[in-house]
C-alpha cells in the first residue's frame, strides 16, 4: 500500500522497548499514528514522543480493542509479556491480546497487520537458537504461535517478523532476513527490527510473509534481498 496523509496506523506495544523505536520512526512520517498502552500514566509520554493520539487499551478486553481499531488502516503490534507475567499470568498478551487485536482489526477492514514475533515460534527447530528459545520461553512461543495463526487466518495482508536475540544497539540496516525456519540465528537490535516493522506495510516483497530476522554477517548467503520501502 502507499503511505499518505490519510493513512492511520495503530501501534500496540508503543511504550515497550521495540514499540518506542517504532513510534520514533512513525512520528517522522506523514502517517497519522494512534498509539495504545495499558498504562494511563504513559499516555502523555506517548503523545510527547509523537503519537497523534494515545489511548489506554486493555488488549484482554475485546470491547476496548474494538474501539481502538476504529478508523485504522494499518496495525503494528510489538506487544510482549514481562517475565513476571510469563510465570504468573493466566493469559499472555502475546497470545490472547494479539488475537483480540487481529480479529477486531479484520472485523473493521484493516488493510495490513505487522507483528513482532520470535525465532522458535511454531515449533521452529531450524537453528540451535530456535531450539534454545523453545526450551527457555516455551510458553511465550506457544502464545505467539496462536497469534501468528490468527493473523494468517484473518484474511488481512500481513507480515510477521521472527527476530533472534533482541539488543538495545543502534540501527545498522545490515540485517539478514529470510523465510521462516531458514536456519538464521543471532542477535539483532530493536532499532533494526523497528525499521522493518515500519517499512513492511509499504513493501511488496514482505506481503503475506513470515520472516526470520537477525544480524549475523556469517549468514549473508542465506539472506533474501527485499526492497524495503520506508514511509
Amino acid at each position: 500500500m502507499d503511505a499518505d496523509d490519510d493513512t492511520t496506523v495503530l501501534l500496540a506495544g508503543a511504550s515497550g522497548d521495540t514499540g518506542r523505536r517504532v513510534l520514533y520512526l512513525l512520528a517522522r512520517s506523514d502517517l497519522d499514528v494512534r498509539a495504545i498502552t495499558s498504562s494511563p500514566g504513559k499516555v502523555d509520554r506517548l503523545e510527547r514522543a509523537g503519537a497523534d493520539e494515545a489511548l489506554v487499551c486493555d488488549l484482554f478486553d475485546r470491547s476496548d480493542v474494538q474501539r481502538a481499531v476504529e478508523g485504522i488502516d494499518i496495525v503494528l503490534t510489538t506487544v510482549g509479556s514481562t517475565p513476571q507475567e510469563v510465570f504468573l499470568a493466566d493469559e499472555l498478551v502475546d497470545g490472547t491480546g494479539n488475537i483480540n487485536l487481529v480479529e477486531s482489526a479484520a472485523d473493521v477492514g484493516v488493510e495490513t497487520i505487522v507483528m513482532e514475533s520470535s525465532l522458535g515460534v511454531g515449533g521452529d527447530r531450524a537453528s540451535p537458537m530456535a531450539r534454545f528459545f523453545g526450551l527457555a520461553i516455551g510458553r511465550v512461543l506457544d502464545a505467539k504461535t496462536d497469534a501468528e495463526r490468527a493473523i494468517r487466518e484473518s484474511g488481512t495482508d500481513y507480515t510477521i517478523f521472527r527476530p533472534g536475540v533482541l539488543t538495545a544497539g543502534a540501527a545498522t540496516d545490515d540485517v539478514q532476513v529470510a523465510s521462516a525456519e531458514s536456519g538464521l540465528w543471532g542477535a539483532v537490535s530493536r532499532a533494526d527490527v523497528a525499521r522493518l516493522v515500519t517499512a513492511a506495510p509499504f513493501t511488496t516483497g514482505a506481503r503475506d510473509r513470515t520472516l526470520d530476522v537477525v544480524r549475523n554477517p556469517l549468514l549473508r548467503d542465506r539472506s533474501e534481498r527485499i526492497d524495503w520501502q520506508h514511509p
